[in-house]
């Protein structure tokens, strides 16, 4: 097995009660993920259970109440510039131009202008904004803009990609567009990434693994492994026959439609 890109090792996360006399609550318990560099890996399970809580651990805006996370075998023990997130809502400053917006991550850690602008018209480019880089994010649609905000999150280049649900808002239609798009960038930049989903074909298309959350407390039940070829071309994974089998065992691990069966 490579060597680890982010790794989360006997991870738990308690957050103090709200009010006196409630217990703490514990959000994840002992979980353990280890990406591998150039891996992108899904995390699927039940809302609430705390996917987004490990993703805040691993970009170090939560510490673990026990365990530890590390990026690149260094301890993540605060917000850590080697780790970039990609969120359900674009977060474009509308003050700025679409390619203003990629450069903002550039532009705070200081590196010369020549260099963001340049770094920023090629990523505009591979994500197919070429010709938008000087509209506003209120000139573009929905999917654009999350275009635009996956260019800003690699323009940084991070070591590693955190992504809550990245097309959740998106239509069906311009989810799958979006997600060609991310898997075609993410092989070319040779990314690292942990993507969190609740589309369970979105996790098979997308990813080389598929980690499968218990309900809160969140722990990992199931590591699959997706052994259909070209990660980097989803729509191609989509029409492979054992993609049904794979959303079968899914949905088995998260008890989908047990509960309606049963009543």
């Amino acid at each position: 097995m490579p060597e680890a890109r982010i790794e989360f090792r006997n991870v738990t996360k308690r957050f103090p009660a709200k009010g006196r006399g409630e217990p703490d609550v514990l959000a994840v318990r002992n979980v353990t993920i280890s990406i591998a560099d150039g891996e992108v890996v899904a995390l699927i399970g039940p809302s609430g259970c705390g996917k987004s809580t490990l993703l805040n651990m691993g970009s170090g805006l939560y510490l673990p109440t026990e365990g530890t996370v590390e990026v690149d075998g260094t301890r993540v023990d605060g917000p850590n510039r080697h780790v970039a997130f990609m969120l359900q809502k674009d977060l474009l400053l509308p003050w700025r131009s679409i390619r203003e917006n990629a450069e903002l991550g550039l532009e705070i850690r200081g590196a010369p202008a020549a260099e963001r602008r340049e770094r920023a018209m090629s990523l505009l480019a591979k994500c197919h904004l070429s010709g938008f880089e000087h509209h506003y994010p209120h000139q573009l649609s929905g999917g654009m803009r999350q275009r635009a905000a996956l260019a800003r999150t690699l323009a940084v280049d991070p070591a590693v990609l955190l992504m809550d649900e990245p097309f959740s808002a998106l239509d069906a239609q311009t989810k799958m567009v979006l997600q060609q798009d991310l898997a075609e960038t993410l092989a070319a930049e040779r990314k690292t990434a942990l993507l969190i989903t609740h589309d369970l074909v979105e996790s098979i298309a997308l990813s080389d693994r598929v980690y499968v959350m218990s309900e809160r407390p969140g722990t990992i039940i199931e590591e699959i492994v997706i052994e259909i070829p070209g990660r980097e071309d989803p729509m191609r994974r989509r029409r492979d026959p054992r993609v049904g089998a794979y959303v079968a065992e899914l949905m088995s691990l998260l008890h989908v439609g047990e509960r309606k069966e049963a009543a």
